[in-house]
Parts: C-alpha cells; sequence; structure tokens
C-alpha cells in the first residue's frame, strides 16, 4: 500500500529543482510509479520548468511527463495524478 504524503509529487519535484537537486528528481518519480504499481522501466520521465500560475507562492512549477517505451498512451489517470496539485 502506497504511503501517504501530504505533498504532492509534482510540489515534491518542484521543491528539488528550486533546491538544485533535479538529479535526484527521475529516482523520485520512479519511486512513485513503483507505489502505484507500474513498472518504471516502461516509462520516460521528462520534466517541463513553466512559470507559476498567477497568484502562486512559487516562482515556477515543474510539470512531469510519462511517456512510455513502447508507445502505448499514458493512463490519463497516472499523469493526472503525477501533477496533481496539493
Amino acid at each position: 500500500m502506497a504511503k501517504l504524503d501530504p505533498f504532492s509529487l509534482q510540489m515534491q519535484i518542484t521543491r528539488m529543482f528550486e533546491q538544485g537537486q533535479s538529479f535526484f528528481a527521475t529516482t523520485k518519480v520512479q519511486e512513485w510509479l513503483k507505489e502505484h504499481n507500474h513498472n518504471p522501466a516502461e516509462y520516460d520521465i521528462v520534466f517541463h520548468q513553466k512559470p507559476a500560475p498567477p497568484g502562486s507562492k512559487q516562482v515556477m512549477v515543474v510539470e512531469i511527463e510519462l511517456r512510455r517505451k513502447d508507445g502505448q498512451p499514458v493512463d490519463p489517470w497516472l499523469q493526472e495524478q503525477a501533477n496533481l496539485q496539493a
């Protein structure tokens, strides 16, 4: 069973980028995929840095893009959960 985390994956990844720890972001997403019963080896993980929405306390936000290596579409629910805002 996945452990509950008060911070969304996207928030954690954004903080990693802000703190200069983006090197570890891929590993974090791979662990998250495992917790959601997906094989991380089946996915390419791409990060997109974007300006934060107006009114946000953050300057930027990092969007997580999951791509299946076999060319099949990524489950929309999984993609949505990866970028869920807390």
